[in-house]
Parts: C-alpha cells; sequence; structure tokens
C-alpha cells in the first residue's frame, strides 16, 4: 500500500507557494509548511458546461487582510485520485496516519463462511428447539457435531480438536463457546440424544407429515469394521465389503425427500422385515391415520401387504412389481408389450391382484441402458468362456475333467450373471457354448418396463401422479449417497456400544436434514434441477420424466448459473465458502480491546447467503 509525502515550499519573493508530491511507501504524510502562510484545505469547485460536470480541487489558503478573509490558491491537485485528495484533506485538518502493519495486528485467522452457512441454517430451521426446548450444554455439543459432520465429517475425537481453541481449523468452536471441549463429553452428549430420538423425530414428523401424505422409506447398510457391536451382523452387502459385517437403516421420508425418521436394524436383517416397525412408527408414534406409504419391490411384498396392510383402513401403498411376477402377467397376455407402441403408459387389472390398480410404464431410455449394458456383460462372458474353451484344446497339459472345466465356467457365469442366456456343453475333454437367442429376445421384448402396483383409488390419485410418487424414492436414494460417500461419510463407524451406533445414524440424519434444506436453497447454484419434470398431458410419459429441463441442461453445459455465475457441487460451494474467514485483529498499544473482521465477500458468496437468508458475521 502506498502512502503519500507532500511538502510546501515557498519561492524566493514569499508570494507563490510550490508544493511537492512524492509516492513512497510506508511513509507518514507530512505536512510541513510555515505557520505565517496560514491554514491551508482543499477546496471543491463544480462547474458545467455543455451539458458536462466538471469537478476541480484546488489547494488553497486562507488568511485575513485589512480586516477581510481572502483566498489564495496554491495549486491544482484535480489529476490525484480521489482517494489521495481525501488523504490531503484528513491530514490538513490534523489526521494523523500511520503504516498498516504498525497500527493493527492480525492475531489469528479461522475458516468462517461455511460454519455460519451451515449453524445459520440450522438456526434458522430451529432445529435448536426440536433437539431441545431447554439450552443445556449437550444440545450445544450435539448442534456442534451436526454443523462438524456438515462441514467436515470425521470422528468425535477429531471432531473434539476441531473445535478446540488450539487446533482448531475453523471458527465453529469460538462461534458456539466450545474451545475446550473433551471428546468424552461427546459420548455423553450422544448418549443424551439417543434418549430424546423418539421425540425429535415425533416434532420433525408434525412439522413435514400430515393425514394423507406421501411416505417414503428405503433401507441400505453400512459395513462395520470392528467386531464388539451387536447390531453388526453379515447379510445382503451393498457396499462390496462382504469380508466385514454390517448394520441396516432404515430412512422415512416425506414426499419432498426431507428426512424425518431413522432406524438402525441388525445387519442380517431382511429388507420387508423392517416395514411392521415403520407402520408402527408413522400410525402410533406419529399419529397418523391416513398415509400413503411408498416402498420398493424387495420391501412391499405380497406377504407384506397381507400382513401389515391389509384391514388397517386409511394405510395404502405404493411399490413395484418383481420381474418374474411381470414375465407372468405377459404370458397371460395382461401386458402386451406392442401397445407400448402409441404410449409409454396404461393401467391394467388382474385377477392375481384383485382390487389392485398395476400401471404398466416403458421408459426408453432405462431400455436403451439395459439393452447396452446386456450386450456388454454377455460380450464380457463370451471371452472368458473361449479362454476356457481354448484351454481344453491346448496341446501342453490342456484342461481336463468335467468338475474342474465346470467350475472355471461356474466362475465366470456366477460373475456376470447371464448363465441364463448361454447354453453350455461340458464333457471331461471339452467344453462349448452359443448364446440362447430365444431367451435374450424374450427378456429384450421387456427392456424399459416395470409395473407399478397401489391400493391408491383413482379418485385420491390418477396414474401419473402414482408414478411420480414411486420414481420419489430415487430422493431416498439420494439420501443415502450423501450420508455414505461424498457429503457426511456416515461410514466408517467408529462405535461399539449399540446406543452408540444408533445415536451416530441419528446425528448422521439430522446433519443431512439440515444439508437437505441448504440443497434445496442452493439449487439454482448447484448441478441439481430445480422443481420437478414436466408432465405432458394426463398420460404420464416415462420420457418426460427421465428428459432433463431445458435451463438445466444449459446449466449443466455451460457450468454458468442464470446469473453468470460458476456452478458447484455442494462440497465445493462449502470450500468457496470456507475462504471466508473470521480474523481476530489488535489495534496497537490496545492489549484488551482485541475484535472481530470478516473477510469482504464475493458476489457468489453473497449469492450464497442471500438464498440461504442468513448472516455471515454470527
Amino acid at each position: 500500500m502506498a502512502f503519500l509525502c507532500f511538502r510546501f515550499v515557498a519561492n524566493k519573493n514569499k508570494k507563490i507557494l510550490f508544493f511537492l508530491l512524492t509516492f513512497r511507501k510506508d511513509i507518514l504524510i507530512i505536512c510541513d509548511m510555515p505557520k505565517r502562510n496560514g491554514p491551508i484545505h482543499v477546496a471543491k469547485f463544480v462547474r458545467r458546461y455543455n451539458g458536462k460536470t466538471y469537478e476541480s480541487y484546488l489547494l488553497r489558503r486562507t488568511f485575513r487582510q485589512d480586516g477581510k478573509v481572502k483566498h489564495e490558491t496554491l495549486g491544482n491537485i484535480s489529476h490525484l485520485p480521489l482517494s489521495i485528495i481525501d488523504m490531503i484533506r484528513a491530514a490538513l485538518r490534523g489526521e494523523a496516519y500511520a503504516p498498516a502493519h504498525k497500527a493493527f495486528t492480525i492475531l489469528r485467522s479461522l475458516p468462517h463462511g461455511h460454519v455460519a452457512a451451515v449453524l445459520g441454517t440450522l438456526r434458522k430451521l430451529k432445529l435448536e428447539e426440536v433437539i431441545s426446548s431447554l439450552p443445556c450444554a449437550e444440545r450445544d455439543m450435539v448442534v456442534a457435531m451436526i454443523v462438524a459432520r456438515v462441514i467436515h465429517p470425521c470422528s468425535k475425537l477429531a471432531t473434539a480438536r476441531l473445535l478446540n481453541a488450539q487446533t482448531s481449523a475453523c471458527s465453529l468452536g469460538q462461534v458456539l463457546g466450545m474451545e475446550n471441549i473433551a471428546e468424552k463429553a461427546f459420548y455423553g452428549a450422544m448418549d443424551w440424544l439417543i434418549k430424546r430420538q423418539r421425540r425429535i423425530e415425533s416434532k420433525l414428523a408434525n412439522k413435514h407429515l400430515s393425514e394423507g401424505s406421501l411416505v417414503l422409506y428405503d433401507i441400505t447398510s453400512s459395513y462395520y469394521t470392528g467386531s464388539h457391536c451387536s447390531l453388526a451382523k453379515f447379510g445382503h452387502d451393498r457396499d462390496g465389503k462382504g469380508r466385514f459385517p454390517q448394520i441396516v437403516y432404515g430412512l422415512l421420508c416425506n414426499g419432498e425427500g426431507c428426512p424425518v425418521a431413522v432406524e438402525v436394524f441388525e445387519g442380517n436383517t431382511a429388507d420387508a422385515q423392517t416395514l411392521g416397525a415403520q407402520i408402527g412408527k408413522i400410525r402410533q408414534r406419529f399419529g397418523l391415520e391416513r398415509v400413503i406409504l411408498v416402498g420398493d419391490r424387495g420391501m412391499i411384498t405380497s406377504a407384506r401387504i397381507r400382513e401389515d396392510f391389509k384391514g388397517k383402513e386409511g394405510l395404502d401403498w405404493i411399490t413395484a412389481l418383481r420381474a418374474p411376477e411381470i414375465h407372468k402377467l405377459v404370458e397371460q397376455g395382461a401386458v402386451q408389450p406392442s401397445l407400448f407402441d402409441q404410449r409409454n403408459l396404461m393401467e391394467i387389472t388382474s385377477p392375481d391382484y384383485p382390487g389392485e390398480r398395476l400401471i404398466v410404464c416403458r421408459n426408453p431410455f432405462l431400455a436403451e441402458e439395459r439393452a447396452r449394458t446386456r450386450e456388454e456383460l454377455l460380450s464380457a462372458t463370451e471371452r472368458r468362456l473361449a479362454a476356457i474353451a481354448a484351454a481344453t484344446q491346448r496341446q501342453k497339459r490342456p484342461l481336463r475333467g468335467q468338475d474342474k472345466i465346470g467350475l472355471r465356467v461356474g466362475k465366470v457365469i456366477d460373475r456376470y450373471n447371464v448363465a441364463k442366456h448361454f447354453c453350455l456343453t461340458i464333457t471331461d475333454n471339452s467344453f462349448s457354448y452359443q448364446r440362447d437367442e430365444e431367451k435374450i429376445a424374450a427378456e429384450a421384448r421387456l427392456d424399459g418396463v416395470y409395473i407399478i402396483r397401489t391400493s391408491v383409488t383413482e379418485t385420491v390419485m390418477p396414474s401419473d401422479a402414482v408414478v411420480r410418487a414411486y420414481k420419489g424414492l430415487s430422493k431416498v436414494e439420494q439420501a443415502f449417497r450423501c450420508l455414505k460417500t461424498v457429503d457426511l461419510k456416515i461410514r466408517p463407524i467408529y462405535h461399539h456400544l449399540e446406543e452408540r451406533v444408533r445415536a451416530h445414524v441419528f446425528l448422521c440424519m439430522l446433519a443431512y436434514y439440515v444439508e437437505w434444506h441448504m440443497r434445496r436453497a442452493l439449487a439454482p447454484m448447484l448441478f441439481e434441477e430445480e422443481g420437478e419434470a414436466d408432465v405432458q398431458g394426463l398420460h404420464f410419459s416415462a420420457e418426460a420424466l427421465a428428459r432433463r429441463k431445458p435451463a438445466a441442461r444449459q446449466k449443466a453445459a455451460g457450468k454458468r448459473t442464470a446469473e453468470g455465475m460458476t456452478v458447484h457441487s455442494f462440497q465445493t460451494l462449502l470450500a468457496d465458502l470456507a475462504t471466508i474467514a473470521k480474523n481476530r485483529v489488535r489495534a496497537s498499544g490496545a492489549e484488551n480491546a482485541d475484535f472481530h473482521v470478516i473477510t469482504e465477500l464475493t458476489p457468489l458468496q453473497r449469492r450464497v447467503f442471500d438464498l440461504l437468508g442468513v448472516a455471515v458475521n454470527l
């Protein structure tokens, strides 16, 4: 930063004063003017000529002569920048200037913007009051763990260090006044939280669910690396970590995908076995008499419908048929693939499903994807089978024995799961194969076809709305993606006690609750589509749902928002906000007068806080 140094010098005749202006670094502004010349000031003159306005700044001396006040112009400084002119004016009034590095000292700078965005959103949602209506240390620690899970997911020990005054990597501990909390205190807060889970979920359900609401439900699992938790069991592996036990947890969301409740089960629990507990939770704990529960084909099965839904008035459901059930309807003639030439949605009935509506849909995009995937799997299998066939015919050490050949063939077809599409011939000294074109063609005819079954009547929900409701399960899948991978990182699970594991999963759900609202508010700045897909007429088109809106395509292609700003992912946007620092500043000579200064926001950062409706200075 350059400072101005100027000096006034009189000529030999003592009548005209000259001034010297020089730019120097780190030099005080000095005004050395003989007192006999009188006070000096900067005068501003404005004149208009030919429709234009001209401003002049003159350095003038004021003196009294013969009882009259007179002014003498010492020089014209209009060519200088206005900032320099203001400095001259202030110096002539007696103000002293010092170098910036001597006037103030920045003691510490902590990343603050992402903390302000997440914590501000949490408080705007009044989640603190939902957790506990009375302020207490446990509630503050729970809030700290929720915010930390969004901005920097880590273990509870790392969270304690994140807040600690000496090791903190953000302003969260400073803002919450929790700069000296031990990790053991967080474990106590988790024990306190899990006892309040039922009450908190009831408050969230009361806020986001109502009579007749859609309720989305799905489950997933996460592997567990320890060996001392009673919940960790070997079961259906969804993470590709079959050598580890796992836990299963189910998430309840409203129709828009906002989470309201989560429950943890043992790792070997089947999908359908978790359904009864959720129905009881909805009807008894949440007090809802009329709801429409949406679950996938492995969740709401025919057996579950008979046991959990039959005879319960006001409890409806939406699910889909499995592939064998669809093939059976095709064989009976209830579903004719040729009808999809005119439209992609139709409603049928079947005596096998009395009192139910069956909505047959075809998604051409899904059909193309499945055809491509099947061909890739068949080709990959053929390459490996060809290697086995060649091994049986080689000259040196040929592969022999029906059992040995069959073992190698079994590994290949089990890997790609396309054994039904091949005709295999295995003998003691040979192996041959060929595609079963008839079965492949039969499967291809149903590519992209799925059938949704529901107990909801036509008057309550038309066919297109039923399809849209079922596709809403993708919002729960998005929640699982955020919980397990890119954002909240629910795994690895560091806890051993059953209640601590449940509390950890519940904390992650509350963190996603905050993130979900942030994503919704920041949708114009993220790689996410705003609003719902278009519906073309009464008969809903699956193609319309798969096709993105033009605005979303344009945003994804140009990587720019409608305002011309850079489009971000949720994580990169948080990283950008983290560049907003909270600086602890001390004035020279004022040991006990520290104050905080927030970094100036960029236009993009201001836009973020405007969309969230929160303040950066907490």
